[in-house]
């Protein structure tokens, strides 16, 4: 649907606005300001059911930078755009894509312009149903590619150097078209600085999970500045080759958070059972956390006996053969082969809390497998509030997975759900867990030590939803925490920021 055909159809407003006004918005969001109030208790007590589908890796400026009147790659300017090199100076060129050897990537031009570039058009000429490389995606390296809002340290501080800078036409997606028909939030930004294991929990807990006493082997090291050491080897330049540095899962002592992967307690796992209590890896990622005790949506919503369920893609098939060690060829949760779901056990944020350990009756009620999810819609049984999460093959996360894949799996949920008899009630939020260390030229908004982190696309869905519109306000993952609790009148979260908007903006109930 067009924007002109919104318009006719008696759609909400439309998607274009004035550049003054954007600017404007642009300026709240840089301050925190909190967004105008929403439509009332009486209007949201017409949504019986959200629905919240969560992808993968990818900024709003890389997927959906060409949206029409959104803010996209066009309103960047040259020095959002422009990239420094680690002392500061501009670059004179993109680096190489380096390869995890530190070398130039062949497959790639070794030379481009300073700006962003398309990666589906010459010369790099990758299509979005192809594999691409995937950049780090972690919590320091993230605060310090954003740079205190300047966003100009994105390829000083990554693995894959100038790829960071590229996006795509995304609008051959059948998502695209839903944004277009339906809302686009353009200020929406992940929760978290960093990657997918924390941003999974700031989903769900608004909260860093924290680690007692962790070993020094799972410790970053940072500077006076509170940047990551650099390793001596690390080049000068990123021009000679991608920064090395002391990183870890845990923060720096006596802080005991957890920023960046670690596994769950429980199986499925990518830590295996260790029965005579040996977690020494030697793998920092496969070390798991000690179960969580803090507070969750879940528990909010239990207490109001509102109906809830996070559903997994691959979560039974997991299960079954999750418990096996990691030399087990079948064990679904290493397996990357073509046809494995590539089940990711830190995409799981609930099986961290030891509420929902093995053997509870919250974990058998509420975690709960993908295909469990499709069958509720279908029957029009779906919880009031479902979380749903792909398995690996469809999140559309770089490096193991392309974007075509997870778009159709995603559209089809949508069609799923259109069909519902739960339709006329729904509210369904389509957004990523973080960017996957891409590039975007909007400032997050002032937050804590924590986050807000880089705009990631979020797409709003609901018969209810304003038609054909781009909406501007200020959110960050928590806002789906805010909604969830305003709408069912839950005990608030402490992590939420009450600077970030509810997404009620993107909603118009009538009279």
């Amino acid at each position: 649907m067009t924007l002109r055909q919104a318009r006719s159809n008696g759609g909400g407003r439309p998607a274009t606005r004035a550049l003054g006004l954007g600017l404007l918005i642009g300026a709240l969001a840089l301050c925190g300001c909190t967004s105008a109030p929403g439509p009332g208790r009486a209007g949201l007590s017409r949504i019986d059911h959200i629905v919240v589908i969560y992808a993968e890796n990818r900024s709003f400026d890389h997927l959906y930078g060409l949206f029409p009147g959104a803010d996209g790659i066009a309103n960047a300017t040259p020095a959002q755009y422009t990239q420094l090199d680690h002392d500061g100076t501009p670059l004179t060129q993109l680096p190489p894509v380096w390869t995890a050897d530190g070398k130039p990537d062949t497959r790639f031009p070794t030379t481009l312009p300073n700006r962003p570039f398309r990666i589906d058009a010459p010369p790099v000429s990758k299509g979005l149903d192809q594999i691409v490389p995937s950049p780090i995606h972690q919590f320091w390296q993230n605060r310090e590619q954003i740079a205190g809002g300047a966003n100009n340290k994105f390829v000083a501080m990554t693995n894959v150097g100038g790829w960071v800078m590229g996006y795509f036409d995304g609008s051959q997606l059948k998502v695209w078209q839903w944004a277009r028909e339906y809302t686009l939030a353009d200020h929406f930004f992940m929760g978290a600085f960093g990657g997918s294991f924390l941003n999974h929990q700031w989903l769900v807990c608004a909260c860093t999970p924290v680690f007692r006493d962790a070993p020094a082997s799972l410790r970053a090291q940072l500077d006076e500045g509170g940047r990551l050491k650099r390793r001596p080897n690390s080049p000068t330049s990123v021009l000679n080759g991608p920064v090395q540095v002391f990183d870890g899962a845990v923060s720096p002592a006596p802080d005991d958070y957890v920023v960046n992967t670690s596994q769950p307690p429980y199986q499925p796992s990518l830590a295996p059972p260790a029965a005579d209590g040996n977690r020494d890896f030697a793998d920092p990622a496969r070390y798991p956390l000690p179960p969580q005790t803090q507070k969750t949506i879940g528990d909010t919503l239990s207490a109001k006996g509102v109906s809830w369920a996070w559903y997994a893609g691959a979560w039974n098939a997991a299960l079954a053969d999750g418990r096996q060690e990691p030399k087990a060829k079948r064990a679904i949760i290493y397996n990357r082969d073509a046809g494995s779901p590539n089940f990711q056990a830190h995409h799981q944020p609930f099986n961290y809390f030891a509420r929902f350990a093995p053997g509870t009756a919250d974990r058998a009620q509420h975690l709960r497998d993908g295909d469990d999810f499709v069958a509720a819609i279908d029957a029009g049984t779906l919880p009031q509030v479902a979380f749903y999460k792909p398995p690996g093959r469809f999140t559309q996360h770089p490096g193991y997975t392309d974007l075509m894949s997870g778009d159709a799996h995603v559209a089809d949920l949508l069609e799923h759900l259109r069909r519902s008899p739960l339709w006329s009630s729904t509210a369904i939020i389509v957004t990523y867990d973080e960017n996957g260390g891409f590039w975007d030229h909007v400032p997050p908004p002032k937050g804590d030590r924590w986050g807000p982190g880089t705009r990631i696309p979020s797409i709003v869905i609901s018969p209810f939803a304003k038609r054909g519109y781009v909406d501007h306000t200020p959110y960050d993952t928590t806002s789906i925490l805010k909604l969830i609790t305003r709408r069912f009148d839950l005990e608030p979260l402490p992590g939420v920021r009450s600077g970030a908007g509810d997404l009620t903006a993107a909603f118009d109930f009538g009279n």
